[in-house]
């Protein structure tokens, strides 16, 4: 499953959240510090592994 990074425009915490797409899709999250809806997603790096040597 993904893992989604987040920032509360409420109180300025970030997290991440690890959630399928279908529940990304439905846009519950909240700040698990002060509980608001008012989150913004914070886009990161992605790190990828390949079975070959390149």
């Amino acid at each position: 499953m993904p893992i989604y990074d987040f920032k509360c425009n409420s109180c300025g915490h970030e997290f991440d959240l690890i959630e399928s797409v279908n529940e990304h899709d439905e846009h519950k999250e909240k700040c698990p510090k002060c509980k608001s809806k008012d989150i913004e997603r914070v886009f990161s790096a992605v790190s990828v592994q390949t079975s070959k040597k390149s």
